[in-house]
């Protein structure tokens, strides 16, 4: 393999469900135990990676300089890091209950549209 080939390699993008703005809930990793029975709103879905952010999940510290120009205060900031979408379930707000993803189609002006189900109680979670 050349190097231009390797240079135009993309790595592989993972097939992620989720999208911004879903209730979700940690099923497993450091945030497991605090998210006991709570929801959260997802905030930015990365494909390419398999990461999504969550809200107060994966709290970080991040050390930021002082920045007069953009009007940046300096200091440390607790600021949410991304987790394997693999470690979220999505929260059906029908049931209220964390479930896997399904796809349906129904007719809509006269195409078919696929859209997002419960898995639980086929409620559509599509807004």
């Amino acid at each position: 393999m050349s190097v231009q080939e390797r240079a135009n390699r993309r790595a592989p993008r993972v097939v992620v469900l989720i999208r911004k703005g879903d209730m979700v809930r940690v099923i497993s990793g450091r945030d497991r135990l605090a998210f006991a029975g709570k929801s959260a709103r997802v905030l930015a879905v990365n494909r390419t990676a398999g990461t999504i952010t969550v809200e107060h999940a994966q709290m970080i510290k991040k050390h930021t300089r002082r920045n007069p120009q953009k009007n940046v205060q300096g200091g440390v900031l607790d600021k949410e890091a991304p987790i394997r979408a693999s470690n979220v379930m999505v929260v059906c707000p029908a049931c209220e209950r964390p479930t896997r993803i399904g796809h349906a189609e129904r007719q809509e002006g006269g195409r078919k549209v696929r859209s997002r189900v419960c898995r639980r109680c086929k409620a559509p979670l599509d807004r």
